[in-house]
């Protein structure tokens, strides 16, 4: 027994494992295509060798790792579990007496670990990779564009020059009709160059502009030999061959990556706590320097006048200064200087509070995305088992396997817990939520979802069958199929019309008596809705016979009666009492105004349907009795 569950476990290992490995990379190759695609504009054009790109990709890929695990792992269970099921392996194994739970315990243990190994990557190798791509991103914004002159318009990006091309030979390199604006020296020392060919070459250490230029003029203005003279000077040279070296940066420089060390992205959980600590001592010295400035410049005694101040100093003037009567008897030029100089008190204390303001909101949010990155570690270590935990029930309650729909589901649910995420994250850092609650707020909303699919899972429970939905919408809003009767092939024994016709005449009686009993048709009473509860056994007993003559009428060979039979409304014995069987319950609902209404006006919709339905209940028993009076069929 010990080696089948043993072999068991090694079978189901290896379907996992043969399909995650190719998810990762599936999941890994889409995440950093997207990422890739975030920052195509700073690596197209600008001739970067294949060992930046290399670095680029490699650690792209070492940051994307902790991302794609969680995504891997789902997609991976679904289809594992959903080929178990589609292949009846899953239902031999619970034939044989292994709950789910026994099941999933290997892949359990291989997902904790995929966990922990997530969590190494975020603390101690994404921090090192995350700072060595930064540091190739900004190094690559800061690269000068691959030297390619179009046609037709001025090219700008070669700094203090300005060239035209009219055409371009695209194998050759030649390019004709050249005109070079030399701004170096200003605008108004503009040298201007012009020639019928040339071409342009990079030397070899990527630092200078050799042009080569065949039949051509060059204009130079020299205003800045002759600065008094009215008519400015210029210098007129026509050359057939001539060569220009232009400065022109185009290799790649590694700028200092310790400038983004101090990035919480780019840090372990360790050093995260230790500028945690760091920040959160220079925001308490910056707030009690802040109150202490604050209390101290505001809060100071009302300018008053010198007499005003030396009567106060001698004790002549009381210590509460009623200062709107000291403002009143001022003169009016004393006045316009007071106001003046408040507006610009006031002003500069605005300004001087708004620059405190903002220093004190970089460093809380500083602290925010520290806390936020310290979370998210952990969490995103976590999602790799929820996502099992949602991912392996999933594939055995829907059985189905392949690329189809565990690919639909995996990416539904992940783009789910990407909104979830990314939206309580960055409300929790703009500081409108709690960093915790925001940042394991998908956590919080995944993890009883995993927990229900798999008790679901190990209970056998139905949860995915379209039927059942379906019955509840239609219970919930009183939606009800048609009746189908069709005339039979075969029939063994032939309806006993004189017993039928009985009984269709005390169904009428039944009816009418209960017409006549019941306002249906008129509003009910709220009250009497949430707490009466007692069951309506007369429409229950009209159901259950109108039910059977149906049944017997059935094996008809009359086409007109199996006609009317197709007439008979499907009825709702209980729906137009209280809403449920429970007394508790409906006073819980009545007390609840908004669902109390909900099922105030379904009840009165039931009520008036079931008039409806009596009424047609009536009018058929009488189609159909008299017939069977017309056609004398054994009556």
């Amino acid at each position: 027994m010990k080696l089948r569950i043993k072999k068991l476990d090694i079978f189901i290992l290896k379907s996992f494992l043969l399909l995650f490995s190719g998810t990762f990379f599936i999941c890994l190759f889409i995440f950093m295509m997207q990422f890739l695609w975030r920052y195509v504009d700073e690596l197209v054009g600008k001739g970067l060798e294949i060992s930046v790109l290399a670095q680029f990709f490699f650690y792209s890929g070492l940051t994307l790792i902790p991302l794609s695990l969680p995504l891997a792992i789902l997609l991976a269970a679904l289809m594992t579990f959903g080929n178990f099921g589609e292949r009846f392996e899953l239902l031999s194994m619970k034939a044989a007496g292994i709950p789910l739970l026994r099941i999933i315990r290997p892949l359990v243990i291989i997902c904790a670990m995929l966990s922990c190994i997530s969590f190494y990557f975020q603390d101690v190798i994404a921090p090192k990779a995350q700072l060595k791509l930064l540091t190739l991103l900004v190094s690559m914004k800061q690269t000068s564009p691959e030297l390619d002159i179009p046609e037709g318009v001025f090219y700008s990006e070669i700094e203090g020059y300005n060239i035209y091309v009219k055409k371009k030979d695209r194998e050759t390199g030649f390019m004709k009709d050249l005109l070079i604006y030399n701004l170096s020296d200003g605008f108004e020392n503009a040298h201007i160059i012009w020639a019928s060919e040339g071409n342009m070459e990079m030397t070899d250490d990527k630092q200078h502009l050799f042009l080569h230029l065949y039949n051509g003029e060059q204009f130079e203005n020299l205003k800045s030999q002759s600065i008094s003279s009215q008519n400015v000077p210029y210098r007129r040279e026509s050359f057939r061959e001539k060569h220009i070296v232009i400065e022109f940066d185009g290799g790649f420089n590694m700028v200092d990556g310790n400038l983004l060390s101090d990035r919480s992205d780019s840090k372990s959980m360790a050093a995260i706590s230790h500028s945690l600590d760091s920040l959160t001592t220079k925001a308490d010295s910056i707030g009690r320097t802040m109150y202490n400035d604050i209390k101290r410049v505001s809060y100071t005694t009302p300018t008053l006048t010198v007499q005003d101040s030396t009567q106060l100093a001698k004790g002549e003037l009381p210590s509460i200064v009623n200062v709107d009567s000291i403002f009143n008897a001022y003169t009016l030029a004393e006045k316009e200087k007071t106001l003046k100089h408040a507006s610009s008190r006031v002003e500069n204390l605005a300004s001087d509070w708004k620059l405190k303001s903002m220093q004190m909101k970089d460093t809380d949010n500083n602290i925010r995305r520290h806390q936020n990155d310290w979370h998210k570690k952990i969490t995103l270590s976590l999602s790799c088992l929820i996502f099992f935990f949602i991912g392996a029930p999933l594939g055995a309650i829907i059985r189905k396997g392949g690329l189809g729909l565990p690919v639909v589901i995996s990416v539904i649910i992940f783009v789910l817990y990407y909104i979830i995420d990314s939206g309580a994250t960055r409300v929790a850092k703009s500081g409108e939520m709690n960093v915790l609650l925001g940042v394991w707020m998908s956590t919080l909303v995944l993890a009883p979802i995993g927990a229900f699919f798999t008790y679901k899972a190990n209970k056998d429970s139905v949860v995915f069958n379209i039927e059942l939905y379906t019955n509840f919408f239609r219970w919930l809003f009183g939606l009800r199929p048609s009746r189908h009767v069709f005339k039979k092939e075969v029939i063994i024994e032939d309806p006993n019309y004189a017993h039928v016709y009985g009984e269709l005449t005390e169904i009428t009686g039944l009816c009418r008596k209960y017409l006549d009993t019941h306002r249906l048709g008129s509003t009910p009473n709220y009250f009497q809705i949430f707490t009466n509860n007692t069951p309506s056994n007369t429409i229950a007993e009209i159901n259950d016979k109108m039910e059977k003559q149906i049944e017997e009428l059935a094996n008809s060979k009359d086409a007109a009666i199996l006609n009317s039979l197709n007439n008979y409304p499907i009825l709702s014995t209980q729906a137009h009492k209280s809403p449920s069987d429970y007394r508790w319950l409906n006073i819980l609902l009545g007390i609840c105004i908004p669902v109390g209404l909900f099922f105030y006006f379904r009840i009165w919709m039931f009520g008036k349907r079931l008039e409806k339905d009596l009424n047609k209940i009536i009018q058929n028993n009488i189609n159909i009795q008299e017939r069977i009076k017309n056609q004398s069929l054994d009556i």
